[in-house]
């Protein structure tokens, strides 16, 4: 099969041989900023200031011995990040009042600049980044561009509405539970979140240090190693010698699912299929207990950074935060032994496949102005497996709805790789 680049690989080819200007592109893409019907991809923008970011990345291009890898590409950050010259919101009007505007970079801002970037802007997200529909109380519900009868899915809403809207190629959002994956599968969109521990969050507003990661939303499979390897020191992994052997998520664990999900996963599996590998049903009959064991820990670890401040989030933030301060020692060690438990489990799965095959999300949709109390819990249950075992994923996209592939913690590399060659299989399709 003849390679064929990506969107982000193909902009940046022009940006580094001149066939684009940097800063015409960046005008260009400012344009379509806020382009949702609910005007609220992004919480903080100053289009000068990004002007002036193309600018200076121009400057430096013609300083430098190389080319940056990510030169002039306009990126959107998720506002849980800091960025020099902005105030950091996490989602809260009350956090941007209350907070200074930042002097310095986070160390993923910092790292994108270095790298030639050019930010687009802070966006929007759910509420602390503790939720997964994209519904914000003081910053509005975040609506897909492409249909403003569906929400964008969180908590990084506002980054999947910028590459949705094509305010930005691509775009930096969080996962603690599910936070990229779901809004990816949500919107048609590639997502990649890295493995628990990789990735610099110095200067980036933690949700749940045990789970968090970082990683990319963004349109094509075929652009997941660049944008991560740019992003992240990956560690080396062993490349693959054979065909991979995958397994694909089977029996009572996807009953859940909508119609729409099982087909997108059936139709990923014959993909799969064709493209060499070899295929085996995984049956995890464990796989949810992870959010009996998730949700407890995040929220006791949540509520130590916001303590003090329950008060000023939405009810139902705050209600999780007070759940979580209430936690005993002693019932947080037992969570903690259940923990490890489960990770030692999730290991031991891989060691017949070098990936899985699951749902990201068990619902197609997420419809504008619906109750969606019980539909956390419900995608949680889908997602938190891996974020229990710090585990990498890549979402892969359908117009239905994505899906999602595991490999084992750190092995991002092969995943990524595989993910790459997916990508090039479905442009040719």
């Amino acid at each position: 099969m003849e390679e064929s680049p990506g969107p982000v690989q193909s902009i940046l080819h022009a940006l580094a041989n001149g066939q684009c200007d940097p800063v015409a592109l960046a005008a260009d893409t400012l344009t379509k900023a806020n382009g949702n019907a609910s005007r609220n991809t992004y919480i903080a923008m100053d289009t000068e200031w990004s002007i002036s970011e193309a600018y200076r990345q121009m400057e430096h291009k013609a300083k430098a011995s190389a080319v940056p890898e990510l030169f002039g590409l306009p990126v959107s950050l998720k506002d849980c990040c800091n960025l020099a010259g902005f105030k950091t919101s996490g989602g809260s009007k009350f956090y941007a009042a209350y907070k200074e505007v930042e002097s310095r970079d986070s160390a993923l801002a910092a790292r994108l600049r270095a790298k030639g970037a050019v930010i687009t802007g802070k966006t929007h997200l759910h509420q602390l980044a503790y939720g997964i529909t994209g519904e914000n109380r003081d910053y509005g519900d975040c609506l897909q561009p492409a249909d403003a009868a569906r929400l964008t899915g969180g908590s990084s809403s506002g980054a999947a509405a910028s590459i949705q809207e094509g305010s930005a190629y691509a775009a930096i959002g969080t996962d603690t539970g599910g936070s990229i994956r779901v809004p990816a599968a949500l919107c048609g969109l590639a997502g990649y979140r890295c493995s628990q521990g990789l990735g610099d969050w110095s200067g980036a507003m933690h949700l749940a240090p045990s789970f968090d990661t970082v990683g990319w939303l963004f349109r094509d499979l075929r652009d997941a190693p660049l944008l991560a390897h740019a992003l992240l020191d990956l560690p080396d992994v062993p490349a693959l010698s054979r065909p991979p052997r995958v397994g694909v998520l089977a029996g009572d664990v996807i009953e859940d699912c909508d119609d729409v999900v099982r087909r997108s996963l059936e139709e990923w599996q014959e993909r799969i299929a064709r493209s060499g590998a070899a295929i085996q049903p995984v049956r995890a009959n464990f796989w949810f207990e992870a959010w009996d064991i998730y949700a407890p820990i995040q929220a006791h670890e949540a509520a130590q950074i916001h303590a003090g401040f329950y008060g000023k989030f939405e009810p139902a933030i705050a209600e999780r935060l007070a759940w979580g301060a209430s936690i005993e020692d002693e019932e947080l060690r037992k969570l903690r032994q259940r923990l490890a438990e489960y990770v030692a489990r999730m290991q031991a799965a891989f060691s017949p496949i070098d990936f899985l095959l699951a749902p990201a999300t068990p619902v197609s949709r997420l419809v504008a102005g619906a109750d969606h109390s019980a539909s956390r819990a419900r995608i949680l249950r889908h997602t938190t497996p891996a974020s229990l075992a710090g585990l990498p994923a890549v979402v892969f996209p359908s117009h239905g709805c994505g899906v999602q592939m595991l490999a084992a913690h750190c092995c991002d590399r092969a995943l990524l790789a595989y993910a790459a060659r997916l990508g090039q299989q479905l442009a040719v399709e």
